[in-house]
């Protein structure tokens, strides 16, 4: 009862969030919601509640075939991404619930302290964003990340344009504005601890997460 009850709230926040297309803060709130999704409101929660409403804009896919699309989305993003994938600029995680992470090195895609995305990685986006138009029955949420150093309020400013420059990168690139949102975490989620140079260079990342949209059977 009481993920169903979680399930309830996150969709009418998404719903909220939705409908207010001229919210210049929109993708950022759908980041929030549709990382609850992810995180709380999934598996049969998300098939029978989320799906119902989602789905209607999306089509969705059926429950039972969740597991291929994501599958084959996944040999098509390494095969596509096989050589940044060799020299670590890229990585791809299957997580809980057929959700693929791409993470993107920091140091190949962003200059420290810096926002604008460097122009040699446009080709590795360009990539990435060919394959997520091909499957477009996912959500799409990127989340920006830092290391500790510097003050936490200006690691979340760069976090959020962080995610910003890369969304509005696939929306350039045709992805629709209703699968995209952003969201920014600052230093808050670090993947190691910020002792070393190596570590830190770990914890300044994007990660993009491709969250099925699962239809009601």
């Amino acid at each position: 009862m009481k993920h169903t009850h979680l399930a309830s709230l996150v969709l009418a926040g998404f719903l909220a969030t939705s409908c207010a297309a001229d919210d210049p803060n929109r993708r950022a709130k759908q980041g929030a919601v549709i990382g609850a999704i992810a995180g709380a409101a999934i598996g049969n929660q998300a098939k029978n509640k989320n799906g119902k409403i989602i789905g209607a804009a999306l089509g969705g896919i059926v429950g039972y075939k969740v597991g291929q699309y994501q599958d084959q989305q996944q040999k098509e993003l390494e095969l596509a991404l096989a050589d940044e994938l060799e020299n670590n600029l890229i990585d791809i995680q299957r997580l809980e619930n057929d959700i693929l992470r791409v993470n993107l090195s920091s140091e190949a895609s962003f200059d420290i302290n810096r926002a604008d995305l460097k122009p040699p990685f446009y080709p590795s986006l360009d990539k990435l964003t060919e394959v997520m138009a091909k499957y477009d029955q996912t959500l799409i949420n990127v989340i920006g990340h830092t290391d500790s150093s510097g003050a936490e309020d200006y690691n979340q400013r760069l976090s959020e344009q962080r995610s910003a420059a890369v969304a509005d990168y696939f929306g350039i690139g045709g992805i629709s504005n209703e699968r995209l949102s952003t969201e920014g975490r600052g230093e808050l989620s670090p993947r190691a601890e910020n002792d070393t140079a190596e570590s830190r260079s770990l914890n300044r990342r994007v990660e993009i997460d491709l969250i099925p949209v699962i239809k009601e059977e």
